[in-house]
This record gives structure tokens, sequence and C-alpha cells, in this order.
């Protein structure tokens, strides 16, 4: 080695230390770098496909044509916010569907809410096998009510429950989401228009997911959108933004998205069964359908299309205390992991094209060994300058990486929402973002590192379950 003497320790710290801080920055330069291509990627595919501001215009386009959709919300223990959804679900503005209530052995009032409030009474219902899931004790419907079916069955977890839906459904596509999230009335109409435009290509579609926190609902929609005041919850809708209209928007139009969110995916009922439907054993079921699908269409070697619409809303209810939001994310990460454990062989693997290359390659470096090395980055690099090994340019390199070009892609996407959606009408509450977005890089994100370091400790220790995640409920107006 150049300039360094096998025989001065100092000099081998000095170069150990420069290595250690050269892998975290280059590692942070790579990723801020891809960043800046699916933003760029996202703007394009905004560009190309507008949001269609009008429901009418959808309607009157769309819904001669729309095929018909089963709607499967899963639901364990959502007593507070059950009636809500289901309103909400059976509002939907959509020429067919059919609304399927999972209820997954919930121990609360969640199955009795559900009777109670729609006057529910027990029917019987063919179910055929193509997938597994764990028996069913029961049906409930009502003939007022001849959109909705509520399925009764022994918990089996989220993945079980959307397998019993799929069984319980008949038509030719399913939506799948989560019993605790509000969809606009519009959705299904923007979300199934990649399967009308592209029939024989499109299998799946994802859209975009809204916090509803500080938001009022009536009767199952959102009235008025307006921000909470809880910081978290503020957090999360930055991070959403982030990971919606830059990430998976971005990652749609390179035909490389590896995840649709399971509280809201439009799928082609068949190739889901093909699959085998949602797998058992993984917090990260969701994700774990997409790279399924993916590899069954890559191996047959037939062309499709897995898109991602950025228009259509669905509004969840984030947590907003540091324990449940924790939980979360370390049980996210944990899913990540699992994925991309078990699908490794299509990491870099020209065989499964895009999605080997560029899904995979994303996998790796921001869910693999981005929380690791951003964490090793904020310990040595700081402590290694102190101690003298390290000199101020690299200590420089690091903050620059870490915070300035994280709050500029923040605020990019902003900009981004700010042009295509428009969501925020009043200046003052992009104002509040953008300081959010400033805000969140000191303390936040050191602390969301060490949640995603909790999932990679519960990964290794394979440890299962999903851990108690409380709600409050959505606020009524």
């Amino acid at each position: 080695m150049n300039g360094i003497s096998i025989y001065d320790p100092s000099a081998w710290m000095v170069a150990s230390a420069e290595a250690i801080a050269a892998v975290v920055i280059v590692t942070g330069i790579l990723q801020t770098a891809f960043n800046f291509v699916l933003l760029l990627y996202a703007a394009a595919a905004l560009g190309s496909r507008p949001p269609v501001p009008r429901s009418a215009t959808l309607w009157r386009r769309y819904s001669e044509q729309a095929p018909a959709i089963s709607v499967l919300a899963p639901a364990f223990n959502e007593e507070l916010t059950i009636v809500e959804s289901t309103r909400s679900l059976l509002a939907l503005q959509y020429p067919d569907f059919e609304v399927i209530v999972i209820n997954d052995g919930s121990n609360d009032g969640t199955l009795a809410r559900l009777i109670a409030e729609f006057n529910l009474e027990q029917v019987d219902r063919y179910v055929d096998r193509s997938v597994d899931h764990a028996e069913i004790r029961g049906f409930y419907a009502s003939p007022r009510l001849p959109r909705l079916l509520v399925v009764d069955k022994i918990n089996g977890g989220k993945a079980d429950a959307l397998n019993a839906g799929i069984n319980c459904s008949r038509t030719e596509l399913f939506c799948a989401i989560d019993a605790d999230s509000l969809l606009e009335p519009d959705a299904l109409l923007r979300v199934v228009r990649p399967f009308v435009d592209n029939p024989h290509l499109t299998i799946a579609a994802g859209g975009t997911i809204r916090i509803a926190n500080g938001c009022k609902v009536d009767s199952g929609r959102i009235t008025d959108i307006k921000l909470p005041r809880n910081f978290l919850a503020l957090v999360q809708i930055v991070e959403y933004l982030r990971a919606f209209l830059m990430a998976r928007v971005g990652l749609g139009k390179m035909q490389a998205l590896t995840v649709i969110s399971g509280a809201f995916g439009l799928f082609r009922r068949r190739h889901v069964v093909a699959v085998g439907g949602y797998s058992h054993g993984t917090v990260g079921e969701d994700m774990e359908l997409v790279l399924k699908l993916h590899r069954l269409m890559r191996e047959q070697k037939r062309d499709y299309r897995i898109e991602f619409i950025a228009e259509p809303v669905c509004w969840t209810e984030c947590p907003d205390s540091l324990s449940v939001l924790g939980r979360q994310r370390a049980r996210w990460q944990r899913g990540a992991l699992e994925c991309f454990v078990k699908h490794k062989d299509m990491l870099f693997n020209p065989r499964y094209g895009r999605i080997g290359m560029i899904g995979f390659g994303q996998i790796l470096l921001v869910d693999v060994l981005g929380p690791l090395l951003e964490v090793m980055g904020y310990v040595l690099v700081p402590l290694l300058w102190a101690l003298g090994l390290l000199a101020f340019p690299w200590l420089l390199a690091f903050l620059a990486v870490t915070f300035t070009l994280g709050i500029f892609l923040s605020m990019a996407t902003l900009v981004l929402e700010e042009l295509q959606l428009r969501r925020f009408p009043k200046a003052r509450e992009l104002a509040v973002l953008a300081g959010i977005a400033v805000v969140e890089n000191f303390g936040y994100r050191q602390i969301s590192n060490l949640w995603r370091m909790q999932g990679w400790w519960q990964f290794i220790r394979r440890q299962q379950g999903w851990g108690t995640m409380t709600r409050k409920g959505f606020s009524a107006s």
C-alpha cells in the first residue's frame, strides 16, 4: 500500500477509518443517486399519464369496459374502524363490484359490530379451494346489501384471510385492502385503468396510500383533508409521499416494481392462484406476492405489466406513538429481508430482467445494506473524527450525503405532489410538510434506522408474529 508502513499501527488505523468512511459515504451516494433516477422516472410517468381530475370523466371513459372486481378486506380486531371502512367500500363508484370482509378470528367486537350495523344474517356460500387457508366458520349477508359478504374464519393471519377471500371471490379481478383503510369513491375506477388499457398484459396494479390522521371522516369518506398535530404522523406523511410518489411511481415506470402495498392493490385472480396465493409464514406477504408474480411470468417468458398509479388514493390510520410505530417498522424490515432471502436467486440474474437487476438491486441497497451502513456511519464516522483518525472533509462528506441530499429529495417529492396531484391546497400545509422534511433528518431518521436494525435482529432470530397494533379510529366530522 502506497504511503502506509506495515510497521506503523497508527497509519493502519487511519487507513481503516478512511476505508470505513468511504464505504458508508459511497453507499449513501449510490442510494441518493438511485433516488434521483427514481424521481426523474416518477416525473416522466406522471407527465406521460397525467391525472384525470374529474370522476365523471373517468366514469364515461371506463365504466362500460371495466371488469367486475371483488374487494377483499381482511379484519382482525378492527372494531373501532370496521364500520366506517365497510361503509366506504359499499359507497365506491364502480359499475360492478362486491365487498368481502374477512373476519380473521377477531377476539374483540369486529364481527358483532358488522352484524349489528348492517343487519346481517348467516347464509350459505360455495367456496372452492384454489389456495390454502384456515377453516371458515360461517358467512353473513343481507338482502338489503347484495354487494356485501362477511366471512368469519379461524385466525390465520392476514395472508390466510386474503386467501380465504380469493376463494370466495367470483370475479376476474380482486382488490386487496386493509380493513382499517378508506378508499376514495373513484379509487377503483382509477386503479383499473391499466387493466382496461392493456387487458392482455396487466396482471397487477397498486395505488397510493395516504395518512388519514387529522382528516375528518363522515360515512366512510374523507370530507376534510387536514394535517395531524402529532409529529410522528406528520413525518409519516412525508415518508409516504416519498415512498409512493417517488419510489413506486418511478419503479413502476421502469417495470421493476417489487411491492404493491397490502393496503391497496388490484390483481388478476388467475395469476395469483397460479402462484399459490399469498404465502404463509411471512410478514412481507404483499411484497412476496409481487415477487412471485414476476418470477412466474419471467420463467414462462410471457409479456406482462405490473403498474403503479399515483391517483387512486387509499387513506389509512398511521401509528402516532413511538412504541407502535417502532413495531411496525421493525416488522416491515423483517418482511423485506424474508422476501430478499427467499428469492435471492433473482438478484442480478439476467433471467429475471429488470426485476432482478433493478428491483432486487434496490432492495439490496435500500432494505438490506441501507440501515446497517447508515447506523454504522452514525456511530463510527463521528467517533473516528473525534479520535483524530479521520480528516474533517470525510466528516463533512458524510453529513452532506446523509442530510443535504435527503432533504432535497423530500422537497422535490413535495414539488411533484403540488404540480401533479395538489391534495394539499393550502400553502401553510405545504410549508409545514417542508419544515418536517428538514426536521425529520435530526433525530427521527436515526431512531427509524434503529427500528430497522431491530427488524434485522428479529429476522436473524427468526422471530415471527406481527406484534400489537393499537388503533384509535377515524375522526368523525
